[in-house]
């Protein structure tokens, strides 16, 4: 049955891909023969190509940051708060773009893509990719799209990680960067949750070494293990408290045994099931490894503001009082980087109780702060 597609959504779309054919050398030392990303577009390019934004998603997800693919779908795209005509991301002023990162799993190349020497999927001999691989791949979309310049590279999380990346790397094609929820390196603790969560794919008996789409089976026991691990740190102690407490599900009395007993177990056990149908356990490996590699500052013996030397773009930083995974103490070292530069930086700490989760929510002064700086791009970009 048709869903009423809501006023302010950028409607029904319908993801495009380009494909690559020359040989991409990759940080790892290594070479992809030839590669395919998919996106997708919302809003009109203007006549001058200066309203273009690019969105970097995070860990889980993908080129589908808003509006919907069909008219049955009941779950728009993952930023649909944010992207859209009269949204801070206002796609009535900016053509937005949203990527699929290489090495993860709808539709860009990645492990469950055919190796072309072997005939058959990569797995686990696909190249290590990192953030900066991933940055040059959509430094590579913008040249396909005919952009010069982005008005902002904007990204959450690992999105966060891409746009410094950006600004770093490519600074003569990006006027602003919208960090949000970021940090500008994983702590020891981060690439602690990371390695058991791949310990949980790699040790399940389905994993194969990687091999497992020759087996016509998945690793769905590690796979929904990593993500209950992920979903956990991704939430704060008082939005667990607030959404489950310590209900018992459907009011029951304990049962004595092992079977989900509290809501919070029932609420992890579905979010690790239903993960498990829509991503590749594959594709986790290789993301969270290049979650662990991010640490510009490692070229420049720690120095954070050394990295930043090359950079030129305006920022927005923005982090979240209750995101223990990536917490506001990390945002504020990249301020204090930026600053030390010299370079133009807006920081704005968010009060929220959801968490790392809190990016992708619609909490009102999150919504206000960027959607008011995003204003001000459009006016300086004539959009």
């Amino acid at each position: 049955m048709p869903v009423e597609i809501p006023e302010h959504s950028v409607g029904l779309v319908t993801p495009r891909s380009v494909a690559f054919n020359a040989p991409l050398l990759l940080e790892c030392g290594r070479t992809l023969p030839a590669y395919t990303l998919v996106y997708e577009c919302y809003g009109a390019l203007n006549a001058a190509r200066s309203n273009a934004i690019l969105l970097c998603h995070a860990l889980s997800g993908d080129h589908h940051a808003a509006g919907y693919h069909h008219p049955e779908e009941r779950k728009p795209g993952w930023w649909e708060h944010l992207v859209g005509p009269g949204k801070p991301i206002d796609t009535s002023r900016f053509f937005v773009v949203c990527a699929n990162l290489i090495g993860s799993c709808k539709g860009s190349t990645g492990p469950a893509s055919i190796n072309p020497e072997t005939g058959t999927p990569w797995g686990l001999d696909f190249p290590m990719v990192t953030v900066r691989d991933w940055v040059q791949t959509q430094a590579q979309l913008a040249d396909h799209l005919g952009i010069d310049c982005w008005a902002a590279v904007v990204g959450g999380s690992l999105g966060g990680m891409q746009v410094m990346q950006w600004a770093m790397d490519l600074p003569d094609r990006l006027r602003h960067a919208v960090v949000i929820a970021a940090a500008p390196r994983l702590t020891a603790q981060n690439i602690a949750f990371n390695e058991v969560a791949r310990q949980a794919i790699m040790t399940d008996p389905d994993f194969h070494g990687g091999r497992y789409y020759a087996q016509n089976t998945k690793p769905r026991r590690g796979l929904a293990l990593a993500r209950m691990i992920g979903h956990i740190t991704y939430l704060s102690d008082d939005a667990m408290r607030k959404k489950f407490g310590r209900d018992t599900r459907g009011g029951k009395a304990f049962s004595f045994g092992f079977d989900v007993d509290f809501e919070v177990e029932s609420y992890l056990r579905h979010q690790g099931s239903s993960f498990v149908e829509r991503f590749d356990a594959n594709s986790y490996l290789y993301i969270t490894k290049a979650l662990d590699y991010f640490d510009p500052a490692a070229a420049h013996e720690g120095n954070l503001a050394a990295a930043f030397a090359p950079a030129t773009a305006q920022f927005l930083v923005i982090s979240f009082t209750s995101d223990w995974r990536f917490s506001p103490a990390r945002s504020r070292e990249i301020v204090q980087a930026l600053y030390t530069r010299n370079l133009q930086v807006t920081y704005a700490e968010i009060a929220s109780h959801q968490g790392h989760d809190s990016f992708l929510l619609p909490i009102p002064q999150y919504v206000e702060v960027l959607g008011a700086y995003l204003a001000r791009v459009a006016d300086e970009v004539g959009a």
